[in-house]
């Protein structure tokens, strides 16, 4: 076969819509069109990715631009491919009619849920990596998708939680604008301990401490006279993730409080009771003869 013949092949009308033929070669053209252009675009995704991250760019500034990428990028190889099959927008407008009803009638939550995903990506007031808390649950923004938000537990579980949830309900987020978090750990003493020797040592723990920010600063309240010990607080802010690390600090203080007081001879109140019995108390015991 020569080159006029394998021209005349290509130029085979495949069919004809709305008087405009579609050749072989038409439909040849757009897959491989497509593939190329799906090479160049992630590839150059990529690059654009890496140079962000160079720059130190936030995490959930890099996903909003590659989500607005790939979408302007899927719109224009869409919008390029009908070109090259000669079919014109208008073609699609029945279809974009009964696109409009289904949504109208049956997908009113997943246009919600997409439109909050944007509006949480764009707004950022949550971001990759912040603390929440949402309800009940705690944990670690992962990943802002389009309809759904990955949330990471304390426990290890990942949570899906809609967009629309977020944004209609009340979120605590712990990392909005630093990662700074006040903590406190609450120690009681014997009746009769020297409360300033107490006061000291709380303070020696908190002065071996790297991880303790000086600013707000550390202090130690003297908080009520308890029924069975003298209550103190020792209130403190740290740079942390996640619960799991605040956990982590204040048992660390809890181990070193307990063993400076041993050191000292503080003993750290444990519930008691003292009884009185008026009048005469008669103990008796029997004994039993064993064969």
């Amino acid at each position: 076969m020569d080159f006029n013949e394998l021209l005349t092949s290509l130029s085979f009308v495949v069919f004809t819509y709305d008087k405009h033929q579609i050749t072989l070669l038409q439909l040849l053209q757009v897959p491989l069109y497509l593939f190329l252009a799906w090479f160049i675009i992630t590839r150059v995704g990529r690059l654009i990715v890496k140079a962000l991250k160079r720059r130190k760019v936030g995490a959930d500034a890099i996903h909003l631009f590659t989500r607005m990428y790939f979408i302007i990028s899927i719109a224009v190889l869409v919008f390029t491919s009908m070109e090259m099959l000669n079919i014109p927008l208008t073609a699609f407008a029945f279809v974009s009619g009964a696109i409009a009803i289904g949504v109208g009638f049956g997908a009113q939550n997943i246009i919600n849920n997409f439109i909050s995903g944007w509006i949480l990506m764009w707004e950022r007031p949550i971001r990759i990596g912040d603390f929440l808390e949402v309800g009940e649950a705690r944990g670690v923004v992962e990943c802002i998708n389009t309809r759904s938000t990955l949330i990471r537990r304390n426990d290890g579980v990942h949570m899906l939680v809609p967009n629309s949830q977020l944004l209609e309900n009340t979120v605590t987020n712990w990392t909005l604008i630093d990662k700074n978090a006040r903590t406190f750990v609450r120690v009681g003493v014997a009746y009769g301990s020297d409360v300033i020797k107490v006061r000291e040592l709380i303070y020696q723990v908190i002065a071996e401490r790297d991880d303790i920010l000086p600013q707000p600063k550390p202090s130690v309240l003297f908080e009520d006279f308890g029924d069975n010990a003298l209550i103190f607080d020792l209130i403190f802010w740290v740079s942390a993730v996640s619960e799991t690390d605040i956990r982590r600090r204040r048992s660390e203080i809890r181990f070193r409080m307990y063993e400076l007081f041993n050191e000292n001879n503080v003993s750290i109140a444990y519930p008691q009771r003292d009884l009185h019995v008026d009048g005469h108390l008669t103990i008796t015991q029997s004994h039993k003869n064993q064969l």
